[in-house]
């Protein structure tokens, strides 16, 4: 399975080229999950000012990595939360998010 995964890894480089309509998907999913269990005003501040600017990696085995903003607490303006809620619900919208694209790739266990 490394070949495939190979040229995969060598195709996520170019995401946005190859893998739009999956990333979309994936994104939106985990609005989807994160909006029925969280804020919603908190979710969509934080898809629209954070994930929005967010980078996904692929990492290799099957996993991934989003790569957010720089001081995502100073970049969230439409809503007012404090920090420590702000971190725990990102963290969890953030493995909510690459457990998502686990899945939509197909490398979920």
């Amino acid at each position: 399975m490394s070949a495939p995964t190979d040229e995969f890894a060598e195709k996520f480089e170019d995401k946005y080229e190859h893998y739009f309509p999956q990333l979309q998907q994936a994104y939106r999913q985990a609005f989807e999950t994160m909006n029925d269990s969280y804020d919603s005003e908190l979710v969509h501040a934080i898809d629209q000012q954070l994930l929005a600017e967010s980078e996904p990696f692929y990492e290799g085995d099957g996993e991934f990595r989003i790569e957010l903003p720089e001081n995502p607490s100073e970049r969230l303006t439409a809503v007012v939360v404090d920090e420590e809620k702000l971190d725990a619900v990102l963290d969890q919208y953030v493995a909510e998010l690459e457990s998502e694209l686990q899945s939509v790739f197909g490398f979920e266990g």
